[in-house]
């Protein structure tokens, strides 16, 4: 059988991250990143076969990025010509009510992507940008769509509705939409195949800079904890996360701060490097080591957090058989999984410590044979997702 390949992309409003995938073996044939585009001074990386090779130049623009990534590959391989790419695969963060699953990439798609540029500010349009010049580049293979917010379209309509006067946010389209959906879809079914069950309650727990919880009965999404934007839910590396929204009106009234003041203090300045000045968790942790109390004090608050999502969703889901931890924090952060789990004892859940080496790069079960719930570290591979849903289309 001929290798059949996916060029997945992933672009943002100053960078373009790339990765080829064999979606039958879930191989990476190649990855990279465009980064800085625009600046005076930009950065290429890409990695093919143990290779790296890095380019600091000037990237004007995503058509100029886009087009040096496909000289990369004909130059330092693997040849895209001999690669039988069979469709390129977009991640788009925000599908709103219109995308329930991918979607094969046309100007109707595309218009509609535009029109959630509101609920999508930071996003959509950078992966606008990204479709459109994949599009002329590689104008021979299909694009597909593929939405973070696909898994949680179909929500109860007790979870994705606010408490909101329901004629304004009907007019604004306000609601939970929630995000990180590919990878709760991904690591769900996974844990599913794993534990050889389609019933299960489950929780995912994706945890990296920015971080989502997500509850999952007989393989479909029942909550989630981002919500109208990636802000709302858990502490995560500069957003709030759940906050009362009355602290905007009185920063507004008391602070003098603008609406984008705002906007900025609560996405980018806040979570845990609002409370402790670092945003990387391994920083925080040499803090902490350190006899850094504040910095004790925010990972309690941060755990905190997820000891509620958790308690809350076990509730709605009526019990809980499978907790997994995903991405970055989840996969390589020993001190945040045994801390929460440590809190979650209550729900018979015991953690096997020789089980459960600070980073973990495969999927692996670290509970007990005798928990009552299931605990795994499950690697996310969001990019694989995107190929494979992206081939249910060809």
């Amino acid at each position: 059988m001929t290798t059949r390949t996916v060029l997945v992309i992933n672009s943002g409003s100053s960078s373009i991250k790339y990765q080829l995938v064999d979606p039958d073996s879930g191989d990476s044939l190649a990855s990279g990143i465009v980064e800085r585009i625009g600046d005076s001074i930009g950065a290429i990386t890409h990695k093919h076969a143990g290779q790296k090779i890095e380019l600091d130049e000037p990237v004007p623009d995503h058509g100029y990025g886009l087009a040096e990534v496909l000289r990369l590959f004909e130059e330092h391989g693997p040849s895209l010509a001999d690669a039988h790419i069979v469709a390129v695969g977009h991640r788009v963060v925000q599908g709103g009510r219109y995308f329930s699953g991918p979607a094969l990439i046309d100007d109707e798609v595309v218009a509609k992507i535009d029109e959630l540029v509101p609920l999508g500010p930071l996003h959509n349009p950078a992966h606008l940008k990204g479709i459109e010049v994949a599009r002329k580049l590689l104008s021979d293979v299909p694009h597909v769509a593929v939405f973070d917010t696909a898994f949680f379209q179909d929500l109860p309509e007790e979870a994705a509705r606010y408490g909101l006067n329901r004629e304004i946010a009907d007019k604004y389209s306000i609601r939970r939409y929630g995000a990180h959906g590919t990878s709760h879809q991904f690591v769900s079914q996974a844990i599913s195949e794993r534990l050889g069950r389609d019933d299960l309650k489950q929780i995912v727990l994706h945890l990296g800079n920015g971080a989502s919880v997500s509850a999952v009965v007989n393989g479909k999404a029942v909550e989630t904890s981002m919500g109208l934007t990636p802000l709302e839910g858990l502490i995560m590396g500069g957003r709030t996360g759940d906050i009362d929204p009355a602290a905007v009106f009185h920063l507004a009234r008391v602070a003098g701060m603008s609406i984008d003041e705002i906007d900025h203090l609560f996405n980018r300045e806040s979570g845990m490097k609002g409370l402790t000045g670092e945003s990387d968790m391994r920083e925080v942790w040499k803090l902490i080591d350190a006899g850094d109390k504040q910095a004790r004090e925010s990972m309690d608050i941060y755990l905190h957090r997820l000891t509620k999502y958790v308690g809350a969703y076990t509730a709605v889901m009526g019990g809980l058989d499978a907790l997994t931890f995903t991405a970055g924090i989840g996969e390589n952060d020993k001190g945040v999984r045994e801390g929460l789990c440590e809190r979650l004892a209550y729900l018979g859940i015991k953690i096997d410590p020789d089980k459960d080496p600070m980073r973990i790069s495969e999927p692996t079960t670290i509970s007990t044979e005798d928990s009552a719930v299931v605990v795994t570290v499950y690697p996310t591979n969001e990019e694989l997702a995107i190929a494979r849903q992206a081939l249910t289309l060809i």
